[in-house]
């Protein structure tokens, strides 16, 4: 039995995992660049931004590239304070100006030091000893909310194991900075945060799944049962635990496929 779910996942993998899956889903944006900032900067805003209707996730991150002159990375250290009058009118969701003004100037203050996004997540108490990546997303919530004038509503849309919140939009961006295959859906542009530290990114659809697989057992969707599920897939894969998002997070949305 143990056999047949392992070849299930694998053959789940190994159907997700393809350049189709780029397409519908948020990895689309970042994919529209080639300059690794640009991809780092779009990669974690529409994560960040990635709940909700896929179309309109979308919509918004073309948005925001177009609110950006099509050139994320020049546009953050470039700007000028005129140029801020443009993103008025963006929201998604609880998503609104206070939030996009907060996160052009965190760039901006980031890329003035540093030539990646990387950097941010390894300036804490992460090393590469660590089990997994919760010295990182912990570390870079403190690093992302350092300024006092930090806004308070801002912080709900960044989360961390701290809170015991799941990550699961954080784990995702880390997933696909971090891992790399011949696929070429993830990126794998990041070296200092190795994929056997990855999280599996949890939501209700790929926890849903991994019940109805005996992954986990059911409770609530918390930081502790993402933990929990990548040491199980660790089992079928050691080095790369969170390629198996892959199967859980589309047989989940695509349930009609389950079973097939």
């Amino acid at each position: 039995m143990q056999d047949d779910l392992v070849e299930l996942l694998n053959k789940k993998v190994a159907f997700f995992n393809h350049p189709r899956f780029i397409e519908h889903d948020p990895i689309s944006i970042p994919h529209l660049f080639s300059k690794k900032q640009d991809i780092e900067i779009m990669g974690f805003w529409i994560s960040m931004l990635a709940w909700g209707q896929r179309k309109t996730i979308l919509q918004k991150g073309r948005e925001l590239i177009d609110l950006m002159d099509g050139a994320p990375y020049d546009f953050v250290l470039q700007h000028q304070e005129k140029d801020l009058q443009r993103f008025e009118q963006f929201k998604h969701r609880t998503f609104n100006y206070t939030d996009t003004l907060y996160f052009l100037s965190f760039f901006r203050n980031h890329y003035q030091q540093y030539s990646s996004l990387e950097e941010a997540f390894v300036l804490g108490n992460f090393n590469t000893e660590n089990s997994d990546i919760e010295e990182a997303l912990n570390g870079f919530y403190r690093y992302f909310f350092e300024p006092s004038w930090a806004p308070e509503r801002t912080k709900k849309h960044v989360s961390a194991p701290v809170k015991n919140s799941a990550c699961k939009r954080l784990c995702m961006f880390l997933r696909w900075m971090v891992r790399k295959d011949q696929a070429g859906v993830d990126f794998g542009i990041w070296s200092k945060i190795a994929p056997h530290q990855l999280i599996c990114p949890l939501d209700v659809h790929s926890q849903r799944t991994a019940e109805r697989l005996h992954l986990v057992s059911p409770g609530p969707t918390h930081w502790k049962k993402a933990v929990e599920l990548t040491q199980v897939l660790k089992q079928y894969n050691s080095t790369d635990p969170v390629q198996y998002d892959f199967a859980l997070y589309g047989m989940g949305i695509e349930e009609k496929t389950l079973w097939k």
